[in-house]
């Protein structure tokens, strides 16, 4: 999407056009570099916004670049802090939180009046009719240029094959299973097994936030991010034991994250 409007414009942005990434903290260290190969590659400037939780301040944004983004998890950890419970299926406020309302805080010290432009592709039919149902959030009115335009994932997919760099994560049949962060409790549970294989630092710090709201609600559901499955401590255990806890064919969940 960024590069069609820059492909619409001279290979510019339009003056009035801002370009935001919001970082959770948890996202794979190949999407950090892509956000900055995407900004020297076509020089345009991204503006990199985090969540931060103050009690004394209305301010729940920081800016921060490629350098001084979070990696361990610290905006994602300070929005749990201050909802005391841990997003789930049902309950998802960490878009909101870490994503949507960071971008709408920010824009409103520039100005009032935004629209915002969002990457959801036409073949992505559930999300375009969610965002066409509900096109206002945060007070700003919601665009979908690549769904009006047509765009589908092997459009997308054909444009990143001859494209001189890409994301650097494996990408099967248009869906990257490390997108997103790298545990979202969004993903199949098959799929959070095989990345825990693959690499089982990833599941520690989801562990840790299930085991530091523990201490702070006091209804079990609050204090897991699925009710309706193992712990990330029960995964990690089981991983090390080597035992195959979930159904390989289970669908995730659509995280909309974009929405």
């Amino acid at each position: 999407m960024l590069w069609r409007v820059l492909q619409s414009n001279n290979g510019k942005l339009p003056d009035q056009a801002i370009v935001c990434f919001a970082n959770t903290g948890k996202e794979e260290e190949a999407t950090l570099q892509f956000v900055k190969d995407c900004q020297d590659n076509w020089n345009v400037k991204i503006h990199w916004l985090e969540y931060q939780w103050n009690e004394d301040s209305k301010k729940r944004w920081r800016l921060v670049d490629f350098d001084t983004a979070s990696r361990n998890g610290e905006p994602f950890a300070a929005a749990i802090k201050s909802r005391r419970y841990l997003p789930n299926p049902v309950t998802r406020f960490c878009t909101l939180l870490l994503k949507i309302r960071p971008f709408a805080q920010y824009l409103k010290t520039l100005g009032d009046d935004w629209q915002q432009m969002v990457g959801i592709r036409a073949d992505e039919q559930r999300r375009v009719v969610k965002i066409r149902n509900r096109p206002d959030e945060e007070g700003f009115s919601r665009i979908m240029p690549l769904a009006d335009a047509g765009v589908t994932k092997q459009i997308v997919g054909e444009f990143w094959r001859n494209n001189s760099f890409d994301l650097g994560l494996p990408n099967m049949n248009g869906v990257t299973m490390h997108g997103n962060c790298d545990l979202c409790y969004l993903k199949g549970g098959h799929q959070i097994i095989s990345l825990i294989q693959e690499k089982p630092s990833r599941a520690i710090w989801w562990a840790e936030m299930e085991d530091m709201v523990s201490t702070l609600v006091d209804k079990k559901s609050g204090a897991v991010f699925r009710s309706d499955r193992p712990s990330y401590a029960s995964m990690i255990k089981f991983n090390k034991e080597q035992m195959n806890m979930f159904d390989k064919d289970e669908e995730a969940i659509a995280c909309f994250c974009g929405d």
